[in-house]
């Protein structure tokens, strides 16, 4: 049974510690509220701006980047203890402009409105959203932080309109500089929001997930599915539902034309599976894939994977039990093939590209290495020729300069930033 909500579900909504407080400042008054702006970046995601609310409508021409200063959290769980997570470093500013709602602008111009909008340099090592969830085992999983530390301060006054067009106009708020606010709201989570949760329920197990439509979705119409299958500490643990989509970039890159090289809309699902054990996960994800398809319009000779770490084993056990279920996949950083899961993806011929980091610190080289080897072996084994073979079956190992964050595990780092591949992957059609 597949169970469909039709509203978005912002990520950050339970449990917010978020305060509902106004005119914070005392009698530095005048900032109304703090919303922090997220975007999933190739390593996660991260504060990327903040929207300054007043209680009039601002001044642009009194702004510049020197306005305001932002202070972020040090801390990113692949590198940092918890604990560090109360430890800020100042943050760049890059563009400094109002709105009349608390999001960014593509073209970074001023319109009128009640929130100035402080954009962040995102390539900074700073204000990641993500958090340790809990270690159930000796693997950890993670969530999305719901109490982000994000700090804001008004190093100079902020001025409303002038009535008559002229001048700075009245002070809505002093400079303060010694004096800093938190965040008051919720996050806007850019494109991340835009995600729909649904739940999927088969022989008494339930599985969690998020799911994007094209903006101008039509039924009527074929789009091709793309399944993103996330490592082992987005599995749900129980409260971290959703972070698969922020934890890193295989989400929400197939909604950027910037990230795919494309224009063409597609439907991306990210399942969250508890994890309870391979043949179960494996079971209940086909089951997902195939009422999905007929829920919605589901291009069926176009319905690709993308993994991961963990991800893979779940891709291995699909491929290998409904080879004509998928059309190709493309797996990251992953664990190693079983030779009969290679004899059946083999016999379906279904094409793969497999990228793996050269020094990955947590499943050795020698694992893509191995699932090449026997992919490679299967295709033989059926007469394939080489030509053949390297139709069916890409291999990329990178080196340490590839990575952007020297986390070497995640080989998804270097492998979307390689727009090529994914567009590798959209072209791929059944016959």
């Amino acid at each position: 049974m597949l169970i469909a909500f039709a509203a978005v579900l912002a990520l950050a909504s339970t449990g917010t510690a978020y305060a509902a407080t106004k005119d914070q400042g005392g009698a530095t008054g005048g900032i109304r509220g703090v919303t922090p702006i997220t975007t999933v970046q190739t390593y996660g995601q991260k504060v990327t701006a903040v929207a300054v609310e007043y209680a009039a409508t601002v001044n642009p021409r009194t702004l510049d980047n020197s306005t305001f200063a932002v202070s972020d959290t040090t801390y990113n769980f692949r590198f940092n203890p918890i604990e560090d997570l109360p430890k800020l470093a100042d943050r760049t500013v890059t563009h400094t402009y109002t709105n009349s709602e608390p999001t960014t602008r593509a073209d970074r111009r001023s319109v009128p409105g009640r929130y100035v909008i402080v954009e962040l340099d995102p390539d900074e090592n700073l204000g990641w959203t993500v958090i340790l969830s809990k270690c159930p085992t000796f693997l950890c999983h993670v969530k999305v932080n719901t109490d982000l530390p994000t700090q804001v301060v008004q190093r100079k006054d902020v001025h409303a309109q002038p009535g008559n067009g002229q001048g700075k106009g009245p002070v809505l708020a002093k400079a303060a500089p010694k004096t800093s606010h938190g965040v008051t709201e919720e996050p806007v989570n850019l494109l991340v929001d835009e995600f729909r949760y649904g739940s999927y329920l088969s022989g008494g197990m339930v599985l969690p997930y998020h799911y994007h439509l094209p903006e101008n979705y039509q039924p009527g119409k074929k789009y091709p599915l793309m399944v993103v299958l996330p490592g082992h500490g987005m599995g749900w643990d129980g409260d971290n539902l959703g972070v698969q989509i922020a934890a890193d970039i295989p989400a929400t890159a197939w909604l950027q034309s910037s990230w795919t090289g494309s224009n063409e809309d597609v439907i991306v699902l990210a399942p969250q599976n508890q994890r309870v054990g391979l043949p179960a996960e494996g079971d209940l994800l086909i089951r997902l894939v195939e009422q999905f398809s007929k829920d919605f319009a589901v291009d069926t000779k176009r319905v690709y994977a993308t993994t991961v770490s963990y991800g893979s084993r779940l891709l291995w056990e699909a491929f290998a039990k409904r080879p004509d279920l998928f059309t190709a996949g493309l797996v990251t950083g992953g664990f190693q093939i079983s030779a009969g899961q290679a004899t059946a993806i083999a016999a379906g011929e279904v094409p793969l590209w497999i990228t793996h980091g050269l020094n990955d610190h947590l499943l050795n080289i020698s694992l893509a290495r191995g699932s090449q080897a026997a992919l490679r072996s299967a295709y033989e084994a059926r007469g394939k020729t080489p030509e053949q073979i390297a139709d069916l079956l890409h291999y990329t190992e990178y080196g340490n300069e590839a990575f952007s964050l020297p986390d070497y595990h995640a080989a998804y780092g270097p492998t979307y930033e390689d727009s090529s591949i994914l567009q590798w992957l959209l072209a791929q059609r059944k016959g």
